[in-house]
C-alpha cells in the first residue's frame, strides 16, 4: 500500500474513533464512569467537554487531511516514548495522535491520574485498526526509545532532562494562560471568559489564571458573571482549596475579592492556585503584550487581537503545546 493510502487509512481510523467517542457504546460509557471514579477532579461534564473538543477539533476528516498535508511524513518508523500528564482528561491525546499519524512505534507512559480513557480508546482503535496493537504499547518504563516527548511540572522536567537529554526530545514544563481585558467586554465575552477560567477547575495549562486589566477596571460585573460556576464549591477538593487560601489571605491581611467560589487577588505572577484568579493592572498595553509574548510561562493569551474568549480550551491540531511543533519533530527524526 502506498504511503498516501496508509495515511488516508490512518485518518479514516481516527475519524471512526471520533464517532466512537461520541457514541453511547456501553464499554465507552463505563470507561468514562471509571475515569471519574478514579480521579475526583474529573467530573462527567469535564470529561464530556474534553471528548467533545477532541472530536470537533482533532478528529474531523477535513481537518486531519489539511493538517497532515503540511508535513512530509517519515518513511522509517522510530520508537517514540511519550510521558503523558494527567491534569485534565485525555490531555495526552494530541501527542498520541501525532505519533499515530506519523506512523511511529509508540510507547506510552500514562499518568496514574488519567489512565482509563486512553486505554479504552486504544482498545477500540485495535478493533478498527488491528495493526495498531503492534505499533502502540502502554508501558511502565520507557527504555531504548529513539526519541521522547515528556510533559510534566518544572520539577519533573529536571528528571526528564536527566533521563532523556541525550536523545531527541520535547520536554514540557509548567505553563499557564492569561487574558487581556480592556473594560469594554460584552456580557457574552465575559461569560465565555468564565469558561476559560473555570473549565477543568483551572488545572489545564490553557486555563486563564491571570487577568490583565486597565487601571481603574471595575470587577463587579465580571465577578457576577463568574457566579455561574458557584456550584464548584460543592466539590470538597475545590472547596478545601478555597477555604485554605481564604484563610491565608485573611491571616496575612491580603486584599481579595470573592463571589463565594473564586478568590481574586492582585499578583503579577501568572500562575495561580485552584480557586484563585490573579489579576494585574496595566497602563501601557503594547509593553504588556511584549512582555506576555516573550514569556516562556504563557501558553495562550485570550482577548481582543488574540485567542477569542471561550476558546482557550479548544486548541486546533496545529496549536502545539509550548509552541513546539510536535509533528515537525516527529517527521524530522532520522
Amino acid at each position: 500500500m502506498a504511503d498516501i493510502d496508509r495515511l488516508q487509512q490512518r485518518i479514516e481510523n481516527l475519524v471512526e474513533l471520533g464517532k466512537y467517542m461520541q457514541s453511547s457504546d456501553p464499554e465507552w460509557l463505563q470507561a468514562k464512569d471509571r475515569a471519574t471514579g478514579a480521579n475526583a477532579w474529573f467530573t462527567d461534564a469535564h470529561v464530556d467537554s474534553a471528548v467533545r473538543n477532541i472530536v470537533s477539533e482533532y478528529l474531523q476528516q477535513d481537518k486531519l487531511q489539511s493538517w497532515a498535508a503540511a508535513y512530509k511524513l517519515p518513511t522509517v518508523a522510530r520508537n517514540i516514548g511519550i510521558v503523558m500528564a494527567g491534569n485534565i482528561p485525555l490531555v495526552g491525546f494530541h501527542d498520541f495522535l501525532c505519533g499515530y499519524i506519523a506512523a511511529h512505534n509508540l510507547f506510552l507512559k500514562l499518568s496514574s491520574k488519567d489512565d482509563v480513557l486512553l486505554k479504552q480508546l486504544l482498545a477500540r482503535l485495535a478493533e478498527i485498526d488491528p495493526e495498531s496493537t503492534s505499533h502502540i504499547t502502554v508501558a511502565e518504563r520507557l527504555n531504548n526509545c529513539d526519541a521522547y516527548i515528556a510533559t510534566g511540572s518544572n520539577n519533573t522536567a529536571r528528571y526528564f532532562e536527566q533521563y532523556f537529554g541525550k536523545y531527541p526530545n520535547i520536554i514540557r514544563r509548567n505553563r499557564t494562560s492569561v487574558a487581556v481585558l480592556d473594560g469594554n467586554e460584552s456580557d457574552e465575552q465575559l461569560d465565555a471568559l468564565a469558561h476559560d477560567v473555570h473549565l477543568f477547575y483551572g488545572l489545564g495549562c490553557r486555563n486563564v489564571t491571570q487577568l490583565c486589566v486597565p487601571e481603574g477596571y471595575d470587577f463587579v460585573r465580571l465577578l457576577q458573571t463568574f457566579r455561574s460556576y458557584n456550584h464548584y464549591a460543592d466539590l470538597n477538593k475545590y472547596k478545601n482549596n478555597y477555604d485554605y487560601h481564604l484563610a491565608i489571605y485573611l491571616l496575612n491581611r491580603v486584599p481579595y475579592m470573592s463571589n463565594e467560589s473564586l478568590l481574586m487577588v492582585e499578583n503579577n505572577m501568572p500562575f495561580s492556585a485552584v480557586s484563585v484568579l490573579h489579576y494585574r493592572y496595566y497602563s501601557d498595553r503594547d509593553a504588556l503584550i511584549s512582555e506576555l509574548t516573550a514569556s516562556e510561562d504563557i501558553q495562550a493569551i485570550v482577548g481582543r487581537g488574540f485567542m477569542p474568549f471561550g476558546s482557550a480550551q479548544k486548541p486546533a491540531l496545529s496549536d502545539y503545546a509550548d509552541g513546539i511543533d510536535t509533528m515537525q519533530f516527529l517527521c524530522n527524526l532520522q
